[in-house]
């Protein structure tokens, strides 16, 4: 799944700790989800959503 993770925290000027730490998830995670090794659960998918005040489609795209 493509996602604009990475984009979307810099835009807020968070690093990679801040936006894993808000989530209550580790870095690894977050390097993972933007790496787009790993999709995030449901769950984890809506907190994002949440935590940047966007819907998860606008965050993450379901590749072709």
């Amino acid at each position: 799944m493509k996602n604009a993770l990475k984009e979307m925290r810099k835009e807020q000027g968070w690093s990679q700790q801040d936006l894993a730490e808000r989530l209550g998830v580790s870095r690894q995670s977050i390097i993972a989800i933007e790496r787009e090794k790993y999709d995030p659960s449901l769950d984890l998918a809506f907190k994002i959503g949440r935590v940047f005040g966007a819907s998860i489609e606008t965050i993450f795209t379901p590749e072709p």
